[in-house]
């Protein structure tokens, strides 16, 4: 039985790294202000957004002398607010994409960058009645995501710079025994076919995987080997025949947090959505398939409307396969650790869980404080890529054993 990871922001949240949509939003802002100081007109555009001063000024001479520009004092975000609000008739024209993002942040303090794109582009995909043609507004909200993309990738990689440690608990996690109590009835004559698979591999094999797994303990193997598993085990199997065969770090990050928990000759790291490495390899858009709307837009005769499938991108790397064979070549539980299971992937997390070779799905959850987690919202999330409804109840851990991720 294998051990397949699914990474997340949160994941790297937890690591002490910036990398939400807000933490780059509030990046952005840093930079868009920095640049007026280097404006030699009274306007100052980007795909995004077009920041105009009254005729006369120039942005270089008012960053220079007005007050609202101390740095040490404001934020770029309060900055911009000041702007806005400013009675010499500042103007600032948002996208809808950005102003969607803004509101977003603004009354929910997160915002999912993919799904704000995804909206828009049924929007302009299928207008009301009274709306015009509506072409060049999804190739202009492309042309925004492709900035965005771009600049998530500078952002990214300024933020991985900082060199975060390993978190013990998550280390221990990943490579734990399975547990006979996370798996369902359904899959426990998977779990015993796993243990009499590893208890027929013999001394040395075993010996080895203590090794690679970093197990400490005296363990008698040989008592292991020749103990017939009828006999009472008092709930569970030996540690040592609990170890997962393999273990794939799902990585639906940009960035390279998983390389602190690799082992070699136990583990394997998929960078489903690209790497920082190669920015050309990144995947940033929707794959909401379940959606009802989404057979519509796939029909749409407009190819600018599919340009940001996942599904398809995935056809251009190795990784979408190199998953898929990880699935198909034997049993395998699930562990998620800092994904939100949210609607950006929904296609994806449908044929991960409800694989016939899925036996088990651990949320672990982020806990804000001893009474406020995020356990509910996270199980909502992964009802919501079922199809099949008793699957998942059949599948997925319940609450009580399940722990915070990162947690001491």
């Amino acid at each position: 039985m294998n051990r397949l990871v699914l990474i997340g922001n949160g994941f790297d949240l937890a690591h002490g790294l910036k990398t939400s949509y807000a933490d780059f939003i509030n990046w952005y802002w840093d930079e868009r202000v920095k640049q007026l100081s280097s404006e030699a007109t009274n306007t100052s555009s980007d795909p995004m957004c077009t920041i105009a001063a009254p005729d006369g000024f120039r942005w270089s001479a008012i960053v220079a002398n007005r007050d609202e520009f101390n740095y040490q004092l404001s934020s770029s975000n309060d900055i911009i607010k000041r702007l806005e609000n400013n009675d010499l008739a500042f103007k600032i024209t948002y996208t809808s994409f950005l102003d969607n993002i803004r509101k977003s942040i603004e009354n929910r303090k997160w915002v999912d960058i993919e799904i704000e794109y995804y909206e828009l582009l049924k929007k302009y995909a299928f207008p009301s009645d009274n709306s015009s043609s509506t072409e060049s507004s999804i190739r202009s909200l492309n042309r925004q995501l492709d900035f965005l993309k771009k600049l998530l990738c500078q952002y990214l990689q300024e933020v991985c710079k900082q060199k975060p440690q390993p978190i013990t608990s998550i280390q221990d996690a990943i490579y734990s025994p399975i547990r006979t109590i996370d798996i369902p009835y359904a899959g426990s004559e998977r779990m015993k076919e796993h243990i009499e698979y590893w208890r027929g591999q013999g001394l040395a094999k075993l010996q080895m995987r203590k090794q690679l797994f970093g197990i400490t303990n005296d363990i008698d193997i040989s008592a292991i080997i020749n103990k017939p598993l009828t006999e009472n085990y008092n709930g569970d199997y030996p540690l040592l025949l609990r170890l997962p065969t393999k273990i794939m770090l799902l990585n639906f990050n940009y960035t390279n947090t998983p390389c602190l928990y690799f082992k070699e000759g136990i583990t394997l790291i998929d960078y489903i959505h690209g790497t920082l490495e190669r920015p050309e390899s990144i995947i940033f858009g929707y794959e909401d398939e379940m959606d009802d709307k989404f057979k519509e837009l796939k029909n749409h005769k407009n190819n600018d409307c599919l340009k940001n499938i996942k599904s398809l991108r995935y056809l251009l790397a190795p990784d979408y396969s190199n998953l898929s064979s990880f699935m198909d070549s034997e049993p395998f539980q699930v562990f998620i650790m800092g994904h939100s299971c949210g609607y950006s992937d929904r296609t994806l997390l449908n044929m991960i869980f409800e694989h016939k070779n899925c036996v088990s799905i651990k949320p672990y959850y982020y806990q804000k404080s001893e009474k406020i987690d995020d356990f509910d919202d996270k199980i909502l999330n992964i009802n919501r890529t079922f199809n099949d409804k008793k699957h998942m109840l059949d599948k997925v851990v319940n609450k009580t054993q399940c722990e915070p991720l990162g947690h001491n």
